[in-house]
């Protein structure tokens, strides 16, 4: 899950950055293409990708969960941090270039720290899409040392129907509490990353 939430938030920012901030031919096409991307229902993809990594020998792994929840969480970073961007005056860029900055040092220096409670607001919400997955998880996990949480909670029901409900319940007050602790904690730069796309200059 952190593997792909890294994966994604690296991808998805740099993406939007570029889209956003540098200038080139085809650019509303292809941040088109990432909203289209948004539409796509994931269950319609599931046996495609299943049979894709079936072929290529990395099923039993924690691979397939990367790849797919990168992927599927992509659009929706690129799309959000595009809004981000936009808000940042466009002077601040061609300061630092004019400055003699690359636009690597541009991107780490100037746009990260400047975008840095909308990349925490980004990654939190795909966080808890992550986090509250069963249905990929439970397609491309085959054993019980690569299933997410949302999948073990399965295991509190038995093979007819029965279910330990003591059990189950403490299972669940775990886990709500531990996403419950860590919006509290980061409550403050979610509601200024949500501020900060909203607004220009």
């Amino acid at each position: 899950m952190f593997p792909a939430l890294a994966l994604m938030l690296l991808l998805g920012v740099a993406a939007g950055f570029v889209l956003e901030v540098m200038v080139f031919r085809g650019r509303g096409g292809i941040l088109l293409l990432f909203l289209a991307g948004i539409m796509v229902p994931g269950q319609m993809i599931l046996l495609p990708l299943f049979s894709v990594y079936f072929q290529a020998g990395i099923t039993g792994s924690l691979w397939p969960l990367i790849i797919t929840y990168t992927a599927t969480g992509l659009p929706l970073t690129v799309f959000m941090m595009a809004t981000y961007f936009r808000a940042i005056p466009r002077e601040v860029f061609e300061a630092s270039t004019l400055d003699g900055a690359s636009i690597f040092r541009s991107f780490f220096s100037v746009a990260l720290p400047m975008a840095r409670n909308s990349i925490v607001t980004v990654g939190l919400v795909q966080f808890f899409f992550f986090w509250n997955d069963l249905l990929i998880a439970l397609t491309f996990t085959n054993s019980s040392q690569l299933r997410t949480v949302q999948v073990g909670l399965l295991n509190f029901t038995g093979q007819f129907g029965a279910t330990q409900y003591g059990p189950l319940f403490a299972a669940i007050c775990i886990n709500v509490f531990g996403i419950l602790a860590i919006y509290l904690v980061l409550n403050q730069r979610i509601m200024a990353g949500l501020a900060s796309g909203a607004v220009k200059g």
